[in-house]
C-alpha cells in the first residue's frame, strides 16, 4: 500500500526508538502492534504542577503521508485551552509536512505547561531554570548567575572507573560563534570513545574562565559500542530547560557518532525566546559538518527533516 511503504515504517521506526531513548520512562509503549503510545508530559518544576498525557495512534501512512491521531488528557484541559493547544499541534503538523513531528509536539506541550505553571506561580523565590523565567531580570540575570561548574562532570562520576584515569585527553574543536541579540552561542566538539573521555573533554572545557562562566554548557554525545551494537548516549540542559535532549535528537537524527557536542551559551539580557534553541542546533550542526562528521549542511538539514533514516544493513538499538 502506498501510504504504508517500507519508508514510513523506517521512519516511525526511527522515531519511535529515538522518543524512547530521550524521555525515558516518561514514554509508554500502549500497543505495539496497533503503533499505540502514551508520553507523561510536564512542567519542569522539581514538583510538577501541570501534567498532561499524550496518545497516539501511528498510522501506516504517517509521517509520510497520514497525520498521526492523537489524544490530549488532562483534567483541567477544556474548552478554548484545549482548543487552542489542538491548533497549535495541528499547525506545526501542517508546518512539517512529510516530517516526523511528535518530538516538536511533546516540547510544544511542555512548553505550554511551563508558561502555564510561570503565570499561576508568580513568587519570586522560585528556582529559575531557563531564560523564560527571566524575562524581567535584564542585565542582572549575567551579574547575579553562578554557574554550577562540577556537577556535570559529576553526573558522569557513577559511570567512569578509576582504572580509566590515564585514558589520553581527545582534541578538542571548536566552532564559530554566533550572536543574537546579545547573546552569543558557540559549539564545541571532541571525538569520544569512553564516558571517562567525555568526563575529562568536560574538565578541560571547564578550565577555561570564559567556558565556565557560560549562562549554560549544554552538551550531548553519542558512543557507538561495538561488542553491544548499541549506543552509550547522555545530554545535559545546564539549565537551559529541554536543550541538551533536543541536541541529543538532533545527533541522532544526523546519525553521528563517538562525538561529544558542547554548546556555550552567554545570556545577552534579551530574551531570544524559541530562537535560542535554533541557535544551538544551528552551531552544533555547523560544528559537526565542519569536523566531517555529517557531509554538508544542506545534507544535515535534509536528514533532520526526514527523521534520520539509518541503513537498512545496520540497524542498531539505542538506549
Amino acid at each position: 500500500m502506498a501510504a504504508g511503504g517500507p519508508e514510513a515504517a523506517q521512519q516511525q521506526m526511527d522515531e519511535i526508538e529515538a522518543l524512547s531513548s530521550i524521555y525515558g520512562e516518561e514514554w509508554c509503549v500502549v500497543d505495539e502492534d496497533e503503533k499505540i503510545y502514551c508520553i507523561k508530559i510536564s512542567d519542569c518544576l522539581d514538583q510538577p504542577k501541570w501534567t498532561l498525557c499524550l496518545q497516539v495512534i501511528l498510522p501506516p501512512g504517517y509521517p509520510t503521508s497520514e497525520p498521526p491521531i492523537y489524544q490530549l488528557n488532562a483534567p483541567w484541559l477544556r474548552g478554548e485551552e484545549y482548543t487552542d493547544l489542538a491548533n497549535s499541534l495541528e499547525e506545526i503538523y501542517i508546518q512539517n509536512l512529510g516530517e516526523s513531528i511528535l518530538y516538536l509536539w511533546v516540547e510544544k506541550i511542555r512548553e505550554v505547561l511551563v508558561e502555564k505553571a510561570q503565570s499561576s506561580d508568580p513568587e519570586p523565590d522560585i528556582k529559575k531554570t531557563s531564560e523564560e523565567v527571566d524575562e524581567d531580570s535584564g542585565d542582572d540575570f549575567l551579574l547575579d548567575y553562578q554557574p554550577v561548574q562540577e556537577d556535570p562532570v559529576k553526573l558522569l562520576n557513577y559511570i567512569t572507573s578509576e582504572s580509566q584515569e590515564d585514558e589520553e585527553l581527545p582534541s578538542i574543536h571548536h566552532g564559530n560563534p554566533l550572536t543574537d541579540r546579545r547573546s552569543t552561542f558557540q559549539a564545541h566538539l571532541a571525538p569520544v570513545v569512553t564516558t571517562r573521555q567525555v568526563k575529562r573533554v568536560l574538565e578541560k572545557l571547564y578550565e577555561n574562565k570564559k567556558i565556565a562562566s557560560a549562562t549554560h554548557n549544554i552538551y550531548a554525545y553519542r558512543i557507538y559500542c561495538e561488542d553491544k551494537q548499541t549506543f552509550l548516549q547522555d545530554c545535559e540542559d545546564d539549565g537551559e530547560t529541554a536543550a541538551g535532549g533536543r541536541l541529543l535528537h538532533l545527533m541522532q537524527i544526523l546519525d553521528v557518532h563517538n562525538v561529544l557536542v558542547v554548546v556555550s551559551r552567554w545570556y545577552g539580557g534579551i530574551l531570544l525566546g524559541p530562537d535560542r534553541f535554533k541557535h544551538i542546533n544551528n552551531c552544533a550542526r555547523n560544528v559537526l559538518v565542519e569536523y566531517n562528521y555529517v557531509h554538508s549542511v544542506d545534507e544535515s538539514s535534509k536528514q533532520a527533516g526526514k527523521s534520520k533514516k539509518t541503513k537498512k544493513d545496520k540497524k542498531r538499538t539505542e538506549h
